[in-house]
């Protein structure tokens, strides 16, 4: 008699999913910092067993894939200490308390790069970290921009450069470009350039 495992349906609609849901019967806070926080978390699942969660509390944020009217990106080079490496990235930053996506994204745009745009359009989220983060960032796409000054965030050190499409696929081919975020812009830049991911803009 065969073992064989049923394949899933293609289908994928929220009101499925009540035979994987986890519910939560306690949390606790193990480390409050500047921004994140660690919870640990019991939970009951599925088949009525229980188990121990452990996961990152993050604000959210936002990644701005800004365009010259050359079709260059605006591109930031940055250390980034966990990884002990410096990063090639799309301009991003993390929500203030209260603060909507859009807002977010001027703000970030302009004080690490001196940009301001004059379109804007959400392009979508994305969850990088799923497995021990709530982080969500928002995906903007922004043009018709104008160049003044920064405004670092003291402690802040970053170059600001501009690259074409193309060299960015050629890094992230090389594994010069490892980002995660910044991989997601480039594959919305991709498929919106390719006409086949249409964005609704907004002039502000």
């Amino acid at each position: 008699m065969s073992d064989a495992v049923t394949p899933p349906s293609s289908g994928c609609a929220p009101q499925d999913d009540a035979h994987l849901r986890e519910d939560t019967l306690t949390s606790e806070a193990v480390y409050r910092g500047h921004f994140l926080e660690l919870r640990r978390d019991r939970v009951a699942l599925p088949d009525g067993r229980e188990a121990t969660r452990e996961y990152v509390v993050h604000p959210g944020a936002v990644m701005v894939v800004a365009m010259l009217p050359d079709g260059r990106l605006v591109m930031e080079r940055q250390y980034r200490y966990p990884v002990r490496q410096t990063m090639i990235e799309f301009p991003a930053g993390k929500l203030d308390a209260g603060e909507v996506g859009l807002a977010c994204a001027q703000r970030e745009l302009l004080e690490e790069t001196g940009y301001r745009a004059r379109r804007w359009a959400k392009a979508g989220v994305m969850h990088p970290v799923i497995g021990y983060a709530t982080e969500v960032i928002e995906v903007w796409f922004a043009d018709e921009l104008s160049l003044g000054d920064r405004q670092l965030d003291e402690g802040e050190f970053l170059d600001v450069f501009t690259a074409t499409q193309q060299e960015l696929e050629d890094w992230m081919r090389d594994g010069l470009l490892t980002d995660a975020k910044t991989v997601v812009g480039m594959m919305w830049l991709l498929q919106w350039r390719a006409g086949r991911w249409p964005l609704q803009w907004q002039t502000v």
